[in-house]
């Protein structure tokens, strides 16, 4: 069955219904186009379009039929139908007669494919954060497992300086930190509701499409029609993330195929991850390396693709969109089954900490460390690069690493050397002496194997309304202690897009909302967390990530008034008068009990004055 039929004579041919027809893959989108379609109804119902009866007929039909896609997904792809939407409407025709043609009324399949494609974006991306931080975890558990194990630092693939093989581990761990927080971004401009834009001009039924968004998850609903059903940014940003994270894994995966490597033989993979010859019984193959080396090309091809089919396309919907979904139904699961497949090798990993110690000790990889001791005596650094080139130049003539010359040989091309320069060419010591932040010295990596594992403990996320029974216990404690003014549970359902929460072990273990007035001001309220949790540092992540919140959306300025400037002083505000507040005195200060004898401070942060000082914040799923 086709939606469009009317305008026709006689239907597709057989070659251009094959070529035409997305089921076989938009079959994907089954149950979102029906947790769409239930939303819908709910709207139309309050337009008057359908009677309680008829809604809820509908809903109970729909509320079936996910139920039935649920159990085989797959059966939906070879139904014959040109499109998901019309195997649903089909479906329900079946099932409530000629009243399931009314759901249709005031949509267009281009707001109903935008929706449902953001909808399973949504749940993919929610999905990926997850595995990435898993992955960054193992990332994190290997550092601290390794870490007095040294390492041979490459440039240009030549031995260059010493560095802890946990090092190599938190460097990986910072780029998956910078994956999260461009796929956490890219979710947030991805969750926009367009349900209710029509065809391309919006629709001619009254319908709330801010309750609409809510109801289905999203943070409002789009603002322009024509924007709403044409726009595919979304993929393309969620294509971009995979893109860049697939690169990173790709990196990965070719440092780890070396360093198990018969020449390096530094690490030993596991076999799970690894297969052999049909032909050499001694092999063992780093298949899965391989493997996520090799499919970064695909995701990048899909991200390429996605751009050649966008870019001369006019305003609105046109088909050339259908070519959004493979690449991304492509690209997702395997960025997915990459990530999971990296930690599978982290979690396996041997290393051989004899054999990466004896290579960090070769090619001289400690002439830096004799460049310094030389300008420590007083000589240029210049002057002193060009000395130990010469020293290394005679190390090689005679065989030997730069420990191992004698102190005449030293002399003999710089007279300034003397016993004191053998400890200093030690390799434990090289390690040592690179204490700045952001070295290989085992403090530093200590320091950034705990940082690492205490932000792995909490997640900062936007609240939902499934939090809200969580926040009301949260802020009612609060309330009672009288830190926190009380709010009624309605009012956290209307203003669920202020909050944000802190995730610790699964629970709700902190709250706070960014409150926006009417001249662009905005404040912090209802900060408070759970008493009784154990993981500190969640205050400071919950201000972080709102102030980050409020630069997005171009605020300049953000208070608070709290007992506890000393707290917000740490996060880069400073103290202000009330009287710099009238909208928050307005609003708030002159119906309090105590504004006689308020013993809160005011306090500001500029946030278009104070750019360097906001710590960004890392989220972790």
């Amino acid at each position: 069955m086709a939606l469009w039929g009317g305008r026709f004579s006689s239907g597709p041919d057989a070659a251009f219904k094959q070529f035409n027809d997305s089921l076989p893959f938009d079959y994907q989108l089954a149950e979102q186009d029906i947790v769409g379609s239930i939303a819908w109804a709910g709207a139309l119902q309050q337009v008057n379009v359908l009677s309680e009866q008829e809604h809820q007929e509908l809903v109970a039909a729909l509320n079936a039929l996910l139920e039935s896609v649920q159990q085989d997904i797959a059966a939906v792809a070879n139904a014959g139908y040109e499109d998901i939407h019309s195997y649903v409407e089909a479906k329900l025709i079946e099932q409530v007669g000629d009243l399931a043609k009314k759901l249709h009324t005031g949509r267009s399949r281009n707001d109903q494919v935008a929706t449902d494609f953001r909808l399973w974006s949504r749940q993919c991306a929610e999905q990926l954060l997850a595995a990435l931080g898993s992955l960054k975890s193992a990332f994190v558990n290997l550092a601290e497992r390794e870490l007095g194990t040294i390492l041979p630092g490459y440039t240009h693939l030549q031995r260059a300086q010493p560095v802890l093989f946990s090092h190599w581990c938190m460097a990986y761990v910072e780029m998956l930190e910078r994956d999260e927080s461009r796929l956490q971004d890219a979710l947030i401009r991805l969750n926009v509701c367009p349900l209710g834009s029509g065809a391309l001009a919006g629709t001619a039924y009254p319908i709330d499409r801010e309750t609409l968004a809510t109801n289905l998850g999203f943070s409002h609903a789009s603002r322009n029609s024509l924007d709403a059903v044409s726009d595919r940014d979304f993929v393309v940003e969620l294509l971009s993330c995979a893109s860049i994270s697939m690169m990173h894994l790709s990196r990965f995966a070719e440092d780890l195929i070396f360093y198990n490597s018969g020449e390096a033989a530094f690490i030993e993979l596991a076999d799970n991850v690894t297969s052999g010859s049909s032909l050499m019984p001694q092999k063992k193959n780093p298949d899965a390396l391989e493997l996520i080396r090799g499919k970064t090309g695909r995701v990048f091809g899909a991200f390429s693709a996605m751009m050649m089919t966008l870019k001369a396309l006019p305003l609105a919907y046109n088909k050339d969109m259908q070519e959004d979904k493979e690449g991304l139904f492509d690209a997702m699961p395997t960025w997915l089954a990459c990530i999971h497949m990296a930690e599978a090798c982290i979690k396996g990993l041997k290393v051989n900490a004899q054999t990466t110690r004896k290579a960090a000790q070769g090619g001289h990889a400690n002439a830096t460390e004799l460049a310094d001791y030389l300008v420590a005596k007083g000589i240029p650094f210049r002057e002193g690069h060009h000395i130990v080139g010469q020293l290394v130049q005679i190390a090689i003539a005679e065989g030997k690493n730069l420990e191992q010359l004698s102190l005449e040989s030293f002399q003999q091309v710089c007279s300034v050397i003397t016993d004191d320069v053998y400890p200093v060419l030690e390799l434990d010591a090289g390690i040592a002496a690179r204490q700045a932040l952001g070295g290989t010295s085992v403090t530093q990596v200590e320091q950034a194997v705990r940082a690492a594992k205490k932000k792995q403990q909490i997640l900062v996320r936007d609240a939902n309304l499934d939090d809200v029974d969580a926040i009301a216990g949260l802020i009612q404690h609060w309330a009672k202690v009288g830190e926190n003014l009380p709010r009624a549970k309605s009012d956290m359902i209307h203003s669920i897009n202020e909050f944000a929460v802190t995730v610790v072990d699964g629970k709700i273990t902190g709250c706070a909302s960014l409150y926006i007035y009417d001249t662009g001001l905005a404040e912090i309220r209802s900060l408070g967390v759970d008493p009784q949790t154990h993981v500190k540092g969640q205050g400071m992540q919950l201000v972080q990530y709102l102030l980050i919140k409020a630069r997005r959306l171009a605020l300049n300025r953000v208070i608070v008034l709290t007992r506890v400037p000393g707290f917000f002083t740490k996060q880069g505000f400073s103290y202000c008068t009330k009287d710099t507040l009238p909208e928050k005195v307005m609003k708030d200060c002159d119906l309090c009990l105590r504004k006689d004898h308020c013993d809160e401070v005011a306090m500001e942060f500029l946030l278009k004055a104070a750019k360097s000082t906001v710590i960004p914040c890392k989220f972790v799923a």
